[in-house]
């Protein structure tokens, strides 16, 4: 049996959705809780990605301005460049 190494904060980033889904393994989801007891940026990150996730899911596309819209899809294309 082999042990695995706790997460980077990079891999708790790249996590943080399934976690907040509920769709990561017991074990992942043990490895994802341990890094936040050890880290002090992460638990943040992920409190925030929450509220993220709760605003943004009463968010109706209807309710966003045109122009918020545009500048939010240029910011988001721009992200992966």
């Amino acid at each position: 049996m082999r042990l695995r190494r706790g997460l980077s904060c990079q891999e708790l980033v790249e996590l943080v959705t399934d976690y907040h889904e509920g769709a990561l393994s017991w074990s992942e989801r043990r490895r994802f809780e341990k890094h936040l007891t050890a880290c002090d940026a992460c638990p943040r990150y992920v409190q925030q990605m929450r509220e993220t996730i709760r605003l943004t899911g009463h968010l109706r596309p209807e309710a966003l301005n045109p122009q918020a819209r545009d500048e939010l899809l240029a910011a988001f294309r721009g992200w992966t460049q």
